[in-house]
């Protein structure tokens, strides 16, 4: 009975490499959730073998996917199935498949989130009833709101503040803040306490963005993640973590723009368009700094 779903899910396809698959990022694009590097390291992390399948045209490789059974790799639902649920932390991340401009293939693996770059391209997908939220290009915002957000970092760095970069620290000093900030500021432990300081480490490449300290103290940290594809940059805001008691400096707000401002500039230097995703646009505070888009399901 199995094989026969498995037919029924693979037809059309075919298995390839992990090297084939790296090919088929490099040359159509995806996103930090498909990029081949970060798929095979957590992959390795929690112990799921990934089975690459390719779509072909004439001999031709025209889309790749990768796959935990009959869903696609780094699945949520499948690290539950297999006990390790929480294991690492990639948010709900935007899924980007690599496929080719031209492509229209089938899907029938489970997946969510998946890109409306995708969506004229593979058949079977229907609209979520929640949707993504895209940072806005610096422009967007208002004036007033670009004013008040210098102002407030002018106010934070008179009194102390000092903004630094996440690669400044190890794997290990990030975690712990990381740690300590998500608690302070949630109330609840950070997905994959256990094991941040060894899936920092493992996405230290891709990892960008600051933190920010006050009186030495780190007060607000945010975990991204960006990868390059040919046409654009993909970047992930997975979570974020502030000091309370520090509400009046406004530093998580202040981050927040910091990290966006500079991943805009660097994007544009690149002369490429930024996807820099909040996740489900699900809180109110995202409507503020984001556009909300349409995502995707199988």
């Amino acid at each position: 009975m199995l094989n026969r779903l498995q037919f029924w899910r693979e037809r059309g396809w075919t298995p390839i490499s992990a090297s084939d698959y790296a090919e088929a990022w490099a040359r159509f694009g995806g996103s930090v959730a498909t990029h081949p590097e970060v798929v095979a390291r957590l992959a390795e992390l929690a112990g799921i073998s990934v089975r690459y399948l390719g779509w072909f045209v004439d001999g031709q490789l025209r889309a790749a996917i990768p796959t935990w059974g009959r869903y696609l790799a780094l699945s949520k639902d499948v690290l539950k199935q297999q006990g390790r649920r929480g294991l690492f932390d990639l948010g709900n991340a935007e899924i980007i498949l690599p496929l080719a401009a031209d492509a229209r293939v089938p899907l029938r693996h489970r997946a969510r989130y998946l890109s409306e770059l995708n969506a004229a391209q593979v058949i079977g997908i229907s609209e979520q009833p929640e949707g993504l939220a895209l940072a806005r290009e610096p422009e967007q915002y208002s004036k007033k709101f670009r004013y008040n957000q210098r102002r407030e970092q002018r106010l934070l760095e008179d009194a102390g503040g000092v903004i630094r970069p996440m690669l400044e620290l190890t794997p290990e000093e990030q975690a712990r803040i990381y740690a300590d900030l998500f608690l302070r500021r949630w109330g609840f432990e950070a997905t994959g306490k256990a094991h941040l300081a060894e899936v920092f480490g493992l996405l230290r490449d891709f990892m960008t963005g600051s933190l920010i300290y006050l009186n030495d103290e780190p007060v607000a940290i945010q975990v991204l993640y960006r990868v390059e594809a040919p046409q654009w940059i993909s970047l992930e805001y997975i979570n974020g973590g502030v000091d309370p008691q520090q509400r009046e400096f406004s530093p998580g707000s202040v981050l927040s723009f910091v990290n966006t401002q500079n991943e805009w500039a660097h994007a544009r230097a690149l002369g490429k368009p930024l996807r820099y995703s909040f996740g489900r646009a699900d809180r109110e505070y995202k409507d503020r700094w984001c556009n909300r888009v349409p995502v995707y399901q199988v």
